[in-house]
């Protein structure tokens, strides 16, 4: 696994992002499947969307 990932969540995790952003953001980098439906969130949706892009532009804190 390459330096990005692991760099990317240790920023989010400093600047007091939201956990559900963060696994989200962790599995869409990866590229893994979804949450089941019942599961998902908001903020989560949103870091799986940006993790899959390699970006965190919808992190917020």
């Amino acid at each position: 696994m390459d330096s990005t990932y692991y760099q990317t969540v240790r920023d989010l995790e400093a600047r007091g992002v939201d956990d559900e952003y963060i696994t989200g953001w962790a599995c869409g980098y990866l590229r893994n499947p979804k949450r089941e439906e019942q599961r998902l969130s908001e903020r989560y949706e949103a870091g799986y969307a940006d993790g899959c892009t390699g970006s965190v532009a919808s992190a917020e804190v």
